[in-house]
Order: C-alpha cells, then structure tokens, then sequence
C-alpha cells in the first residue's frame, strides 16, 4: 500500500486557504527532518505521517467543526505535536497550548511551529499537573488511560462556554474504551468512532472521546 501524501488532508477539508494548504504540505518536509534529529515519530510511522498522525489528529475537527475565535486548547502530552499542530493549522484564530513532560519532544514543536509560522501555538516543557491557567478543550492523543488522565488535567477549564458545546476533554484513542471510561467513573463521556469521518482500514478502531465538563 502507498503511504498517502499530504492530499488525503485537501481530500478530507476541502474548504483550506492557499496558506494552510501550504503549511500542510510543509508538514512532509520539517517532520521527517527533525525526526532524524530526535525521535518523536516511530521510524516506520514516519511514512506514514499524513494518515496516522495529520489525518488522525484532525479527527477532532471533524467533530468540532467551528470554534470561536480566543478560545483556548491545551494539548497535553503533545509528542512532536500531535494533535495541537495540525489543528493549529486548521483553526489559526484559536490558541493552542501544547505540553509535554519530555523536553527534546518541545524542541521538535516549536522547531516545527517557527518552520510553519504558526502565529497561534506555544510550547512548553511542563506537566499538566504543574499548570495553572484555564482553557476551554483539553486534547490529547492516548497519553495514558483515562482514569490516570482525568485528575491531570481536572481543574484546568474556563467555566464559560464559549463554542457550540459544553468546555471539556477531546481524547484521541483506539480499542475498545468502554472498561477504561467506567474505570474512569466518566458517565458523561461519549464515543465517537473516527471511521464515520474517515474510510480507511487505519481508523476502523480508533474513536474520539469527548467528555463534558
């Protein structure tokens, strides 16, 4: 099978600006660049980089379709910047704040981010836990197992809505997550499969969990 190219995101959102088309093409270039500086793709995953890491990120803008210009998202556990770059890309009017406890991964986002001028991210080398600022979403890409996740980041929301749904969690993760969300005593959460966005085999197990608060 051929890895698919940067057009599988034009395929999926049609409606991109000359600019962002532009930085996600870039995206082919600066990732598989820095990626043999430090590791923060698997060397097989990186082939792959429009499908399991762009595409899939963007899962969550299939399900937050608009949000306001200001609102604030932090992405915890961001790796080399999965899912906050891409959507940074998508939604250039909001902000995005990605963390991550491993400083190299921080160097790989902001290299990236300065790469693409992204006007709209900042990155920090700091647990969530350690945090004391609000935001409207939290997202993340199955950093951990919810019940781990949920006290991380528990008192980190604006308490005013600002988009068409309640402030909460958006979480990227795959397998089946009934256990974890009871384990997890998340009643409100709901699951989202990803393959009712997107029609290949990669996304048949993976879901969104959104979780209001």
């Amino acid at each position: 099978m051929v890895n698919p190219t940067v057009d599988i995101i034009y395929r999926y959102f049609p409606h991109l600006g000359k600019q962002q088309k532009e930085q996600f093409a870039q995206l082919g270039d600066v990732y598989p660049f820095w990626n043999d500086q430090i590791n923060v793709v698997s060397r097989k995953d990186i082939e792959s980089l429009y499908l399991k890491h762009v595409l899939h990120s963007l899962g969550i803008a299939k399900f937050l379709t608009a949000l306001a210009p200001g609102t604030r998202i932090l992405d915890v556990g961001t790796g080399g910047g999965f899912p906050g770059i891409p959507l940074a890309i998508l939604f250039p009017q909001v902000e995005f704040h990605l963390i991550d406890s491993i400083g190299k991964k921080i160097k790989v986002v902001n290299e990236v981010s300065n790469a693409l001028e992204l006007k709209n991210v900042r990155a920090d080398h700091i647990r969530a836990e350690q945090l004391h600022e609000k935001y409207d979403f939290v997202v993340s890409r199955a950093v951990t197992r919810l019940s781990e996740f949920l006290p991380w980041v528990r008192n980190k929301f604006d308490r005013k809505d600002r988009n068409g749904i309640p402030n909460g969690i958006l979480y990227l993760k795959g397998g089946d997550l009934r256990e974890e969300i009871q384990e997890a005593r998340a009643k409100a959460a709901e699951l989202h499969p990803l393959s009712a966005y997107f029609k290949e085999d990669f996304f048949e197990t993976k879901y969104l969990v959104y979780i209001p608060v």
